[in-house]
């Protein structure tokens, strides 16, 4: 705390959820890390949040107790600088509200059936970029000749040169998600930044939902971050500098970047991008991490067999997911 009399700075540490996180006396009064320096980064984080989100987003994100994703989410609100942010829960609302936006903005179109839509990727922008998709890895970490890498500071800063204002014009969605079980100690919460509604749309279709297991977990949450802009678009709402496509994986603060693309291979952070994270971390705690198949085949007399397996790269994950369960069983 601050002595009003001899203006020494006292370090407290106490647990952020017993505090009004709206109130300005958190910040002013109470240091909750170390140091003064410390304290005017939070300060400069709230001040970010609370001048750039709406009162609606702002109190979304606020609800979930952790500082290291409010600093995350304010760093790259100034970094990227969009027109809007939006913070989307669990909720059906929020889910429709980021479909719609896809509508409105012309990144995917209607179809015929109720509820169908459809997006297209830019024509030079098919596939994994495996040119421009690397490893930020410290001075003197050597991966091995088959895997891309680059220095990390040398990564961050020409991606954070890349990201510097590259939201001007765009809205901001910030997405949660949770890779594995929820509610379990095998979470693992994971934040997605993006300025493009057709990757949130995918995302919500394909992944579980995350708002309420960031909630539970408050400041323990040891979250995987994804950055992703679509960068500018042409005339058919396309990513226009794809030679400026980038995606670097920092698998020491487990953060995936990705620019100027909309390739679901290169922007949907949940997908690949976030094993590259697991397998990291997994090898560093002492289990595995992969694409996994439980299957029920139902037989006669009420019979189901059940088959476990994993799903390595090019194996037809996608062709199967989409396999309807009743034309191809007994039943």
């Amino acid at each position: 705390m601050i002595d009003s009399g001899t203006k020494k700075i006292y370090n407290v540490y106490l647990n952020p959820q017993y505090f009004d996180y709206h109130s300005s006396f958190l910040f002013d009064k109470v240091l909750i890390v170390k140091g003064k320096k410390k304290i005017k980064m939070n300060e400069k984080t709230m001040s970010t949040l609370k001048s750039r989100l709406s009162g609606e987003d702002y109190r979304k994100l606020i609800e979930i107790c952790n500082s290291k994703l409010h600093q995350f989410v304010a760093e790259y609100i100034e970094l990227c600088n969009p027109d809007e942010v939006f913070v989307g829960t669990d909720s059906a609302d929020d889910i429709r509200y980021i479909r719609e936006d896809a509508i409105k903005a012309g990144e995917e179109k209607e179809l015929a059936i109720n509820g169908h839509t459809v997006h297209f990727d830019g024509y030079h922008d098919q596939a994994r970029d495996k040119k421009h998709t690397k490893f930020l890895v410290p001075k003197g970490v050597d991966l091995g000749s088959n895997i891309n890498t680059i220095d990390k500071e040398e990564g961050i800063d020409e991606i954070r040169g890349i990201l510097k204002d590259i939201m001007r014009g765009h809205k901001l969605y910030v997405r949660f998600f949770c890779l594995g079980p929820s509610n379990s100690e095998f979470s693992i919460p994971a934040v997605q930044l993006t300025d493009s509604s057709y990757v949130a749309h995918s995302e919500d279709l394909l992944y579980r939902p995350g708002y309420d297991e960031f909630k539970r977990l408050g400041k323990s949450a040891r979250f995987f971050k994804f950055v992703h802009s679509e960068g500018e678009l042409d005339e058919r709402l396309v990513s226009k500098n794809v030679d400026k496509r980038r995606i670097y994986i920092d698998t020491e603060d487990e953060i995936v970047y990705s620019v100027n693309t909309q390739y679901g291979g290169n922007t949907i952070g949940l997908k690949k991008l976030a094993m590259r994270l697991g397998i990291n971390r997994a090898s560093k705690e002492g289990w595995l991490t992969e694409h996994m198949l439980i299957l029920g085949v139902h037989g006669p007399d009420d019979r189901v067999t059940y088959f476990t397996g994993a799903f390595p790269s090019l194996c037809g994950k996608t062709s199967t997911s989409m396999m309807g369960g009743g034309e191809y069983s007994w039943r």
